[in-house]
């Protein structure tokens, strides 16, 4: 291949995905108008031995490499950016401030066909369905047409439709189904108008402190207007959301909605589908990748009013943006653990202001950061003191179980609590953070536990399964017919989890159906929806279950929350652990007396005095944040200081500890007033995966100093070379873990 020279081309600079943070220079394909070219584009290139699809982030006219070194690019592979100058922009920014390679930060924000130019070609853009005339095709007639029968025997049984990925046809194929009448071409379930009759009929009604949140937002839709909507639980919330995104839509504008998990999206889905007369893109991992492309697509395009996804959606492509909205911006899911560790919450309002318009950060809990830019005149607080409608907030009581009679957890209070509130006709909800059957199985004779083979933790026994899991690595393992210490047959199950407790209240209530959702009900897809549903209908009298009941969802019937062990997030050496441990009660006991009968709340605890359950009960989430963040203040913890925590494992016990020491020396000669370290230390966790890990917390008083020396130490750590040590860096980290 003839590699043009240096000086008489242009040099199309590109961020590939790979580990190196930098940009890579290409030489345009041969044959291709430069006109053409413009930043945000994919770009197939050679890279090694293998083809990868970067993004074209600048063009320049010289490169530093060698004219016989300048490899070609091998495609051009858009006729327009996938990314605008503002996608690029965002994107650019959170490389930069999370310390994360720019190429790899694109391909996070790239629908994962994207990433691949031969998957994309695929029919994936729309999904297809049967007509009445293929509905009545048999198969087994297109004897001479095997591809063509097992599209029309696939849509037979999925009457809702596939996509082209799903079906696995050529789009030929697709293409004279359509020419015969037999196939039509739907959109995607997601982007479906989900509108009912109720919209046309049913208009927001609005109280007092609603209207008031949503006038002084209304009026600033022109403008960057970061707003924190601080209400209580069941105070209406989504009622003025939905007020705002009528009003954005009315502009030919779209929204972006940003919740922090799956399980927050059907509810959500059905109730803007049945307000809002647009359609709906939705974005989470829970789609395929069609779907995901498609939404994102619509959403780009557009077509979509409103963009409904998980954390990931903060970089959706967006035509129209109008508002953003984060809904339960306290919650930790809304940022990224691992890779790419960007909060999708800072991004979300980083994003707004690049576009002028209004962010709306929704909790009953806010976090001690946003209240603490409340504090500072960053955000504008619009309170919702009191809840929607006829419903009043539930009666909390702390519950002393110590020296109680207890049946798995369940205190004879406790159950007689549950039949009275069962027998009245309503609806009970019992949270316990900890799914499996018992978090311990050990030995009677010896004492031997059961412990994980490649983590510092005990396996979970799942009783359903007859199997020990660590749920941290994942490890599954059948049980243990005897001790595999001393023989012994006596191996009994120590503690409490959620499989424990359905079993215990299948045996106090067993004319009571028993609903549990965890990630162990609801791995198959549809079983969560299927389950949120029966759970809001009140079907199931008594539900059950771990987090993913705690937020977000609307249970009228539920008139006793009961919380069955506190105690346990009450222990934690992390400083952000009463902070996540009071939004967790709080948000738990929201579930109870959202309909017209009055609410409880009980919390068993063997700590009835400890002074964050005193403050809780008698003064509420306000009056504990603010003293809380008085406690941060005093001790220079975020938010009044910034972190970053540097991370690395090994197989080998001893070399994350060594590379931490060396690079905190490398660190020495860089540092200047306001910066500290703590550590290194092993992780809270040390074994993890089979994988030894410890950390290093670097702290700043201010933003800027913090970036600034990361700058220019982690070129350094990166030039440490070791086979053997994976490193990370965390830039406001929210766990130890």
């Amino acid at each position: 291949m003839t590699r043009p020279s240096s000086q008489s081309c242009i040099i199309l600079r590109i961020a590939v995905p790979s580990p190196v943070n930098r940009l890579f220079d290409y030489a345009p394909p041969e044959k291709v108008a430069t006109t053409s070219i413009q930043p945000g584009i994919r770009v197939l290139v050679p890279f090694g031995r293998r083809q990868l699809t970067g993004i074209l982030i600048e063009t320049d006219t010289s490169t530093t490499i060698h004219p016989q070194k300048l490899r070609a690019a091998l495609e051009i592979l858009d006729h327009t950016p996938v990314f605008d100058q503002r996608l690029l922009a965002l994107i650019k920014w959170a490389s930069r401030y999370y310390h994360y390679p720019l190429g790899e930060a694109c391909a996070t924000a790239l629908p994962v066909l994207l990433r691949n130019p031969k998957q994309q070609k695929r029919n994936i853009s729309f999904w297809w369905t049967l007509t009445d005339t293929g509905k009545s095709i048999q198969p087994g007639s297109l004897k001479n047409a095997s591809r063509q029968a097992t599209v029309i025997a696939r849509l037979q049984v999925n009457a809702e439709g596939l996509s082209g990925d799903a079906l696995d046809a050529p789009l030929s194929v697709l293409k004279t189904l359509e020419q015969k009448g037999w196939l039509k071409k739907i959109p995607p379930p997601e982007m479906i108008k989900q509108t009912s009759a109720a919209y046309h009929t049913q208009q927001i009604t609005l109280n007092a402190a609603q209207t008031s949140a949503f006038e002084q937002t209304r009026n600033k839709l022109d403008s960057f207007y970061p707003c924190l909507l601080e209400g209580v639980t069941g105070s209406g919330k989504t009622a003025v959301y939905l007020a705002l995104i009528k009003e954005v839509l009315k502009r030919q504008q779209q929204v972006l909605v940003l919740v922090p998990e799956i399980g927050l999206t059907p509810q959500l889905v059905q109730r803007f589908g049945e307000q809002l007369d647009t359609p709906l893109a939705v974005m989470h991992s829970g789609l395929n990748k069609g779907q995901r492309l498609a939404a994102w697509q619509q959403a780009r395009s557009g077509a979509a009013g409103v963009i409904i996804g998980t954390r990931s959606a903060v970089f959706s492509a967006l035509a129209k943006p109008g508002l953003i909205i984060v809904d339960e911006e306290h919650d930790v899911s809304l940022k990224q653990q691992e890779g790419f560790r960007y909060s999708a919450r800072d991004l979300a309002v980083w994003r707004a202001h690049q576009y002028q318009i209004p962010v709306v950060l929704g909790s009953a809990t806010p976090s001690l950061e946003s209240l603490h830019n409340v504090q500072t005149n960053r955000y504008t607080l619009l309170s919702l003191p009191e809840r929607a409608g006829n419903a009043s907030m539930p009666d909390m009581t702390l519950l002393d179980v110590r020296q109680s009679s207890m049946q798995d957890n369940l205190s004879d209070t406790l159950i007689a609590q549950i039949q009275s509130h069962l027998t009245k006709g309503g609806q009970v909800l019992l949270f316990l953070n900890r799914r499996g059957f018992a978090p311990v199985m050990l030995c009677h004779d010896c004492g031997w536990s059961a412990k994980c083979q490649r983590c510092d933790a005990n396996m979970t026994y799942h009783r359903s399964s007859r199997q020990l899991r660590c749920h941290h690595c994942d490890h599954q393992q059948r049980l243990p017919v005897q001790c595999p210490e001393c023989g012994s047959s006596e191996l009994i199950a120590i503690g409490q989890g959620t499989e424990r407790i359905e079993a215990a209240l299948q045996k106090c209530f067993p004319q009571y159906e028993v609903l549990r959702i965890d990630r162990d009900t609801t791995s198959r897809k549809g079983s969560l929806k299927k389950a949120l549903k029966r759970a809001s209908s009140g079907q199931a009298p008594i539900l059950l279950g771990t987090q993913m009941l705690a937020k977000g969802h609307h249970f009228p019937g539920v008139t006793l929350v009961a919380i069955l062990d506190v105690d346990q997030g009450l222990l934690s050496a992390d400083f952000r652990s009463s902070e996540r441990m009071a939004q967790l009660i709080i948000q738990v006991a929201g579930r109870s007396g959202r309909g017209e009968q009055q609410g409880e709340v009980i919390i068993q605890t063997h700590q009835p005095e400890h002074p964050l359950l005193q403050q809780l009960i008698s003064q509420g989430y306000p009056a504990f944040a603010k003293l809380a963040l008085q406690e941060r203040q005093l001790a220079l913890l975020p938010p009044y200081t910034q972190l970053a925590m540097l991370r690395a494992e090994s197989p080998q016990a001893d070399e994350p500890m060594n590379y931490l020491l060396n690079a905190k020396q490398l660190a020495t000669p860089l540092l200047s007033d306001g910066i500290n370290f703590w550590g290194p230390v092993p992780a809270p966790m040390e074994r993890r995966a089979g994988r030894y890990r410890a950390q290093l917390l670097v702290q700043s008083a201010e933003r800027a100093c913090l970036q600034k020396f990361l700058r220019q130490w982690l070129p350094q750590i990166a030039n440490q070379k070791s086979t053997r040590v994976r490193w990370s860096i965390d830039v406001d980290p929210q766990d130890t873990f």
